[in-house]
C-alpha cells in the first residue's frame, strides 16, 4: 500500500515535469524559427538598396521641409496689430522696419504692399499676390519628390517580387524540386521588396498629404493677413 503511494506521486510529480520541458523545448524551436526583421531585410535581394536609397531620401525631404514649413506659418501675434497702428498713424518708416525685421513669407508679402502704398488698391493686390505665389512655391519645394517615390517605390517591389519569382521557378525547371517547402520559401523572400515597397510608398504619400495640409494653413495666413492689410489702406488716416 505505501509503495503504491509513493509510485503515485512519483508519477504525478514528474510528468509535469516532462510537459514542461517538451513545452519549453517547443518554444525555444519556434523563438529559433521566428523572422528576424533585419535577416527579412536582406533576403530581399538587391533591389533592398534603391528601396533603402528611396526611403532615406522620403526621410530627409520629409523633416526638411516641415522644419521650413512649419518656420513659415510663425508669426507674432501682435505683427498685424502693429502693422495697423504704423500704417493708420502714417509711418510708413516704422511699418516697414517691423515687416522687414520678420522672417515669414507673411512679414515678406506686407512688406511688398508697404512698398506699393500709394498706388491704385488694384496694383497693391496684384503685387502682394505675386510675392505670395514666390512664397508658396518655396514652400512647396522638393515636395514632388514625395509624389515620385510614394509611385515608384512599389514599383520597384514588384519588380524585385517577380524578378524572384522567375529565379524561382527556372531553379525548379532545373532541378525538379517542387516540393512545397522550396516552392513557398521562394515565394515569401521574394515577396518582401514588394512588401517594403508598398510601406515605403503608403509612409511617403502620407507625408507628402501632411505637408501639402500644413502649406494650405500658411495659405489661408496670408489670405487673412492680406485682406486685413487692404482693409487697413482703406480706413482714414490718424
Amino acid at each position: 500500500m505505501l509503495l503504491g503511494l509513493v509510485t503515485l506521486l512519483q508519477d504525478s510529480l514528474l510528468t509535469p515535469k516532462a510537459d514542461t520541458v517538451a513545452t519549453a523545448a517547443n518554444a525555444a524551436a519556434t523563438a529559433d524559427q521566428q523572422i528576424r526583421l533585419l535577416d527579412l531585410l536582406m533576403k530581399g535581394g538587391v533591389l533592398m538598396i534603391p528601396l533603402g536609397i528611396l526611403s532615406l531620401i522620403a526621410v530627409f525631404v520629409f523633416v526638411e521641409r516641415y522644419i521650413t514649413i512649419s518656420k513659415a506659418g510663425k508669426l507674432e501675434n501682435n505683427f498685424m496689430p502693429m502693422i495697423r497702428d504704423h500704417i493708420t498713424s502714417g509711418n510708413m518708416q516704422a511699418a516697414r522696419s517691423i515687416s522687414k525685421n520678420t522672417a515669414s513669407p507673411i512679414a515678406r508679402m506686407i512688406d511688398k504692399g508697404i512698398q506699393r502704398i500709394g498706388k491704385p488698391i488694384e496694383n497693391i493686390e496684384k503685387s502682394m499676390e505675386n510675392v505670395g505665389k514666390l512664397e508658396i512655391y518655396k514652400m512647396e519645394k522638393n515636395l514632388v519628390i514625395l509624389a515620385i517615390i510614394s509611385g515608384i517605390a512599389p514599383m520597384f517591389g514588384f519588380l524585385g517580387t517577380i524578378a524572384g519569382m522567375i529565379q524561382t521557378f527556372f531553379n525548379i525547371s532545373i532541378t525538379s524540386d517542387i516540393t512545397l517547402g522550396t516552392i513557398a520559401g521562394g515565394i515569401y523572400v521574394k515577396m518582401i521588396t514588394s512588401a517594403t515597397g508598398l510601406i515605403i510608398g503608403i509612409v511617403a504619400y502620407i507625408c507628402y498629404s501632411f505637408l501639402n495640409a500644413q502649406i494650405d494653413k500658411v495659405i489661408n495666413k496670408m489670405e487673412a493677413a492680406s485682406a486685413e492689410f487692404i482693409d487697413i489702406l482703406q480706413e482714414p488716416t490718424r
